[in-house]
């Protein structure tokens, strides 16, 4: 099965369909999203460079099964398609200071990812005794631990 979503002129994710492998063939018989397109235009009656073919196996760049990421991630109506670099954008930014990672397809910290969990703050995670784990702090710019069960 092929996927494909449905954009607006702005470049928003309206909706995500499943396309059988064979309506997307060209005639040598290779998979071609041009084909895809054109049998989706046919057949949902909206035109054929706003359905965009993406994979469900693709999330924040990385291929779940290992094989090659696809456009970044798979979308969710009203994600963003940034068709300059061809990767598909959740919409919310969620603070302020967080920029566009190209390769991830994802918003990030202006410092990166969180500092890793100690051993012992993980154990007590396990154990359910503590919940350790950061938050972002947009005011200071920092990552800040936290613990929701003390």
């Amino acid at each position: 099965m092929a996927h494909f979503a449905k954009i607006s002129e702005q470049n928003k994710v309206l909706q995500v369909l499943t396309l059988n492998d064979k309506d997307m063939l060209d005639t040598e018989g290779n998979p071609s999203e041009a084909v895809g397109q054109a049998y989706l235009q046919t057949h949902n009656n909206w035109p054929a460079n706003l359905w965009i073919q993406c994979s469900i196996n693709t999330k924040y760049g990385q291929h779940k099964l290992g094989g090659t990421p696809f456009r970044a991630n798979y979308p969710g109506i009203g994600w963003d398609w940034d068709s300059e670099n061809q990767i598909f954008w959740q919409s919310e930014k969620p603070y302020p200071s967080w920029v566009k990672d190209l390769q991830k397809g994802a918003w990030v910290s202006p410092i990166g990812d969180p500092p890793a969990l100690t051993e012992e703050q993980q154990s007590q995670n396990t154990a359910l005794t503590h919940f350790w784990g950061y938050i972002w702090n947009e005011e200071n710019q920092t990552w800040d631990l936290t613990n929701s069960l003390a």
